[in-house]
């Protein structure tokens, strides 16, 4: 049975860990999503896996089409998904880069996205309770093999998601800050909040990559963030093999 669906961010187009079974095309009433669903054996159960941007990186941030992507892999019968995002780290303690971040909390900075299925043709009002946006099962369980294979993570914090697909501006940073905004990133929303209409147990695992704008007197480097990134999801790839045993399935 496939339990867990894993969501690639920048950097993680692919699992090397992932021993592929098979590959299958899924169309979705909101078009179609980002690349084929890739099956396969990871960490020793069955895990299904798509890359958000494309196999070649190729969709920015604000042109993913979330929808069809939790659509599809609603589809393949998962309960859970573990989202891997880069992001900036605001907040002191969430800076260094390589730091692994499990957010409890996210505020939504973006805007004109397709952010819910419950459109006018639902005929009717719905409302989803967003109190607590991730899956507090899934982030334990996280921590929890964070700490069994001692890899460090940062337990909680707060997920500002931007539009994209430009950084942010120093300014923009401190208002984030002064929100409350421990983490920065542009696929945060509206991900989580699609999972939790269609009744998926979502989690994020956000990689800090950079310092974010005006943290530093140094202007965002993509070079570095490209360097931070490829030796980063070496610790992504070793802590989504350890959390997948653990995942209780339903």
């Amino acid at each position: 049975m496939t339990a867990v669906a894993i969501i690639g961010g920048s950097g993680l187009t692919n699992l090397k860990n992932l021993r592929i079974t098979r590959r299958e095309v899924i169309r979705t009433p909101h078009g179609e999503p980002s690349a084929p669903m890739v099956f396969g054996q990871l960490g020793g159960q069955e895990a299904v896996f798509l890359p958000r941007h494309g196999p070649g990186h190729t969709i920015p941030p604000h042109e993913v089409n979330y929808r069809a992507n939790i659509w599809a892999i609603k589809l393949t019968g998962v309960s859970k998904v573990i989202a891997v995002n880069a992001v900036g780290g605001i907040s002191p303690g969430y800076l260094a880069a390589g730091t692994l971040v499990i957010p409890d909390q996210v505020i939504d900075y973006t805007y004109g996205r397709a952010h819910t299925f419950f459109g006018s043709e639902q005929k009717k009002v719905t409302h989803i309770d967003f109190t607590h946006p991730y899956c507090e099962d899934l982030r334990q369980t996280i921590i929890q093999a964070g700490e069994r294979a001692k890899i460090s993570v940062v337990g909680r914090g707060t997920y500002g998601a931007t539009q994209g697909p430009r950084f942010e501006s120093a300014a923009e940073i401190r208002r984030m800050e002064r929100d409350g905004s421990d983490i920065v990133g542009m696929t945060g929303m509206p991900e989580a909040g699609l999972a939790r209409e269609l009744g998926l147990c979502y989690a994020s695992l956000a990689l800090v990559v950079n310092p974010a704008a005006g943290k530093t007197k140094d202007i965002i480097s993509i070079k570095d963030i490209e360097t931070n990134l490829e030796t980063g999801m070496a610790s992504v790839r070793s802590l989504l093999e350890q959390v997948i045993p653990l995942i209780v399935y339903d």
